[in-house]
């Protein structure tokens, strides 16, 4: 009888890790949730999370993280399509390109920071205002990322138009390594860059900011990077997803709070990334042109989707509830 006992505990155990593994497994025979990041202050939480092992803790050991760092939202974004991911961190322009392109099978479901991109302008172009950037050469990182919609939205609004739309202005993209190199030699006359690219090209001593964070677009309160599910992922696994959000909301709380810790474990794992770490004085000054926040900016977000309508990335905008999980597990 007693080993009758201990075998039907036994066989409980198993059956409980049994279904605990399961309800982890993002699919079959893998207890593994997949995270993509991009390795930049931008992405503060996930390098947080990623660095004090604050997923594992909360899952207490079923469930294992993996995370893929990313350099652009494309790559981010194929590797969602192609199912390799199921959470990750990303630009709000990319995210609704993925939510638009999966047929809402992409949803946006937290913020993560907030601002966090300025417009430089090289000492010697000449350039004092907006409506002088007319005939000149601006960089931004990516055509069609949240930096290139931030400069065409502020060109319109300035009346200038840009070279590929019959204009004047001629906008050029590179990487953000590389506009550092184009500004020194004067291949461009400005540039729109996220930090800490922005502080670190006007350490150099060649440019100057024409406009800071909270100039560049709706004062600084606009998303710089947001975080995306599949809804698959969602709908498997929606305990996941509530403490994952949990997470975050602490991790957004601890950047807040904990600034010093925060510039050393963020320093840490984009070395640990890139084999660069970042100076003291580079990382302060950009962590003050960036803001940590959880809350979904949505009005932000669907004038972005507007933006790229009107300058054809995208041919239709989506609706708000096909984009957004607001209310998870309520």
């Amino acid at each position: 009888m007693k080993k009758q006992i201990i075998r039907a505990s036994a066989l409980a155990l198993f059956l409980l890790l049994t279904l605990n593994f399961s309800s982890c497994s993002t699919k079959e025979d893998d207890s593994t949730v997949r995270i993509g990041y991009f390795p930049n202050i931008i992405h503060t939480q996930a390098l947080l999370m990623k660095n004090q092992g604050t997923l594992e803790e909360r899952w207490n050991g079923v469930c294992n993280v993996a995370w893929t760092s990313f350099n652009a939202g494309p790559a981010e974004i194929e590797a969602i399509f192609a199912g390799e991911i199921d959470l990750g961190f990303i630009g709000p322009v990319p995210a609704i390109n993925a939510n638009i392109k999966s047929g809402g099978d992409v949803k946006i479901i937290a913020n993560a920071t907030n601002a966090g991109a300025v417009l430089l302008v090289r000492n010697n172009s000449g350039i004092s205002s907006i409506k002088q950037l007319a005939g000149k050469k601006i960089a931004v990182p990516q055509l069609g990322n949240t930096q290139h919609l931030c400069l065409l939205n502020l060109l319109t609004k300035h009346g200038l138009t840009a070279f590929h739309q019959g204009g004047d202005v001629t906008i050029l993209a590179s990487s953000n390594a590389d506009i550092v190199n184009l500004m020194d030699n004067e291949s461009i006359d400005a540039a729109v860059v996220p930090e800490p690219w922005g502080t670190t090209i006007e350490n150099l001593g060649n440019s100057k900011i024409l406009l800071d964070y909270d100039e560049l677009f709706l004062e600084g309160n606009y998303p710089s990077a947001l975080v995306i599910a599949s809804k698959d992922f969602l709908e498997e696994h929606p305990e996941l997803v509530e403490e994952f959000l949990a997470a975050h909301k602490d991790a957004t709380q601890f950047i807040t709070e904990n600034p010093e810790e925060t510039y050393e474990i963020v320093n840490t794992e984009i070395q640990n990334a890139t084999g660069k770490s970042l100076s003291r004085d580079v990382m302060e000054r950009a962590f003050s042109k960036i803001k940590a926040s959880d809350a979904l900016n949505t009005d932000a977000i669907m004038q972005f989707a507007r933006i790229s309508k009107e300058e054809g990335f995208i041919s239709d905008i989506p609706e708000e509830n096909d984009v957004f999980i607001l209310e998870f597990g309520q």
